[in-house]
């Protein structure tokens, strides 16, 4: 049969199963952009900012493409007929390229919800040392474990009033051991324990960029029972979108669970 008495039902399915293959390749390119970010990071190819603000970004609107490529495949399938397999590259097209333009998309959200200081501690006069992480935030050329004073007193005050030391009605001793436990039950890396000092260091990584936030926690007599601070500052960047406010409140829960 020559091209030109092709029929054109036969032109509209191939059109369509090219569509479907476009827009499949479009979706696992937005997806390999979405995984370069932190891959790159983690294996010192390049900054943070690189993963955040061009490869993430870039990421959702090929995803955004893939999404428009795939359903035109579709809308040319339902027309004009096509290939099964080519419904399914266009399905796949739909579904992979909305999971990579969603993180982007959801992301973009939440620039500018959170307060742009990532120090959370509960006491903000005299917050726990992460003098212990030094060494490793020069090797990640990251921030200074110094506190920011009274500026990040107050946003803080502003931003996570509820925020407060836990108080139990055990010994420093007792008390330390529930720290301890409930240090250990949140999955962290514990660093350094000193009972004697009331002191725990730990820290815990990010799942996607795998940015660490170093934890301090101090326990110290107050009355007949013990106080217990803890301090969560992320090494990287200004904002933690909320990320270690929510730390420690999930830690003064558990301690004071724990605790009685």
């Amino acid at each position: 049969m020559s091209a030109a008495s092709t029929p054109r039902w036969r032109t509209g399915s191939r059109l369509a199963q090219a569509a479907a293959v476009l827009g499949a390749a479009l979706a696992v390119a937005a997806l390999l952009l979405l995984a370069a970010g932190p891959i790159g990071w983690r294996a010192g190819w390049w900054h943070y900012r690189v993963g955040l603000r061009t490869l993430l970004p870039d990421a959702g609107y090929v995803g955004l493409a893939a999404i428009a490529v795939s359903a035109l495949a579709l809308v040319l399938a339902a027309a004009r007929g096509a290939t099964r397999r080519g419904v399914v590259l266009a399905v796949l097209g739909l579904l992979i390229g909305g999971v990579a333009a969603y993180f982007p998309w959801h992301w973009n959200n939440l620039r500018g919800v959170y307060p742009s200081f990532n120090d959370i501690t509960t006491d903000i006069d005299n917050p726990p040392s992460l003098a212990f992480s030094e060494a490793a935030r020069r090797a990640e050329h990251a921030s200074s474990a110094a506190y920011g004073g009274p500026g990040v007193a107050a946003q803080q005050k502003k931003s996570y009033p509820d925020i407060a030391p836990a108080m139990l009605d055990l010994s420093p001793t007792q008390a330390f051991e529930k720290a301890l436990a409930a240090a250990k039950s949140q999955g962290w890396t514990i660093v350094k324990t000193d009972p004697e000092a009331g002191t725990i260091d730990a820290g815990d990584r990010s799942r996607w960029f795998g940015f660490t936030d170093d934890i301090a926690i101090r326990v110290t007599p107050e009355g007949k029972g013990s106080r217990i601070d803890i301090r969560s500052a992320a090494r990287q960047g200004r904002s933690d979108f909320g990320v270690n406010a929510a730390r420690v409140r999930r830690y003064l829960a558990a301690l004071r669970a724990a605790g009685g």
